[in-house]
This record gives structure tokens, sequence and C-alpha cells, in this order.
């Protein structure tokens, strides 16, 4: 018998100061799955992202949001790390003093309950690296400061690649990436896809699913799933834009 769905989110309403954002959202993400969740600015798709690693800047006014069938509403954003949830930044955080390797120690380490030696989380960071075609030097460098875009993308696909989340969600990592580095990131999601594992990628353009074979595509307006369909939904957003998947004013 099949177990629960990995990530199930039902009739979710998100609020904050006020004013609601999200507004009734329904999503099942499975094991072995891509969801990309597009949408034009505005439209919700960051709060999502937050709202699902436990920022509680927002407010869930109804519905639920279960992980492997666990309602997660009283977790923490650590407690949701630690069961395998990874959130990848649209605009990643320097943090002056602390290299990519420390980081990534200190991180896996939560992660895992495992305590790493710097060596050993030194090859295993290395070899992420080679896979990615990343420099090595990259690994002592202070965590984004002095990065270029490109670079603090990159640097947030080695973080899911070394602590191999169960849930990865990706909140416009596409965002102002050249082709080279579009690529990087693709091939890294790509290269982690499997049975075991499923994506959220939320992006604003179609131009990451041109390296990024989703499973699922769906449009995201004004707080609410409007359409559903394959990687055909995505071409069709590109070609025509979000204004016809907006809701019409009643006429009377």
């Amino acid at each position: 018998m099949a177990g629960p769905p990995l990530l199930s989110i039902s009739s979710l309403h998100v609020s904050v100061a006020d004013t609601e954002i999200v507004k009734g959202l329904d999503l099942v993400v499975d094991r072995g799955q891509i969801h990309a969740l597009m949408g034009p600015n505005g439209s919700g798709k960051s709060t999502l992202a937050a709202v699902l690693m436990g920022h509680r800047a927002y407010t869930v006014t109804a519905g639920t949001v279960e992980l492997d069938g666990e309602n997660i509403a009283a977790w923490t954003a650590d407690e949701r790390g630690r069961a395998g949830m990874f959130l990848g930044f649209q605009y990643p955080e320097e943090i002056p003093g602390v290299s990519v390797v420390n980081f990534l120690r200190t991180a896996l380490t939560n992660r895992t309950g495992t305590n790493y030696t710097v060596l050993e989380l030194r090859l295993k960071v290395m070899d992420a690296m080679r896979s990615l075609g990343m420099d090595p030097s990259f690994a002592d460098r202070y965590l984004n400061e002095g990065f270029s875009g490109g670079e603090r993308k990159r640097n947030e696909i080695l973080q899911m690649t070394v602590l191999e989340p169960v849930l990865a969600i990706l909140d416009e990592t596409d965002s102002g990436l050249d082709i080279d580095a579009l690529k990087t990131v693709a091939e890294g999601v790509a290269r982690m896809a499997s049975d075991e594992r499923g994506f959220l990628v939320i992006t604003h353009y179609q131009r990451l699913l041109e390296y990024l074979e989703p499973t699922h595509v769906h449009v995201f307006v004004d707080g609410r799933i409007v359409a559903s369909g394959g990687s055909d939904l995505a071409r069709q957003v590109e070609a025509d834009g979000y204004e016809r998947f907006r809701p019409q004013p009643a006429t009377t």
C-alpha cells in the first residue's frame, strides 16, 4: 500500500499584516516529481516558499501543510530542515567570516546528526563541486561575500547537493542567471532527481524549464493555482504571458 505523498498542501490561506497573499492553495508533490510553479511578480510565489520553510512573518489562517503525512504547522524552520526540507533562496545573503565549507559542515551536522570532521566534509564538498564543475577554491571563500549572482546560485545548488534533502524548494533560483549558470542549476536538479526526492521549482520565466524537464507545471496567479499541466503549459505561458490566466471581472 502506497504511503502518504511527500508534500501535501490543502486549502492553504496565508496572510501578512492582515493582507491575504495565498488564497486557498491545493498542491501535492510526491517523490520522483519535479513541480514548476510559474507566476508573475507579486503573485505570492515567494510567500509560499517562505511559509513552507516556517517563516514566522506570515500567518497561516486556514489549511494544512503535511510532510510525509505529518502536519508541520508547529515545526520551526530548523525542524523542517532536519526533516529534509531545503530552500534555495531568490537572494542568498552574505555571511562574512564563515567559509562555504564550514557553513556546510554545520548545516550537514544539523541535518543528519553526524558530527563530520573538517576533512570528511571537505572531501564531500569537493566531490560535489567536481560534479557541478565548480572551482575548488570556492569552498574556502566566505559565504556569498563578493559572489556574483551566478556564483550565489551555484552555491545554493552546491548546498542542495551536499545536504541531500528529500524536498527541495527552489525560489526563483534562475533569476538573473546567464545560460551557463542556468544549465548548472538544471543539471544539479537533474542529477539529484530520484524516486526518493521531490522538487518544487518556483520561477517567473520558462527559461529554466528549457533545461529542466518538470513532471508538472502550475500557473500561480493572485495567490491561487489557476492552471496545471505539463511542459506545454510552460511554453504557452512564455508565448502568451500571464494576462490570459488572470481572473476576469464579472460582467453585468
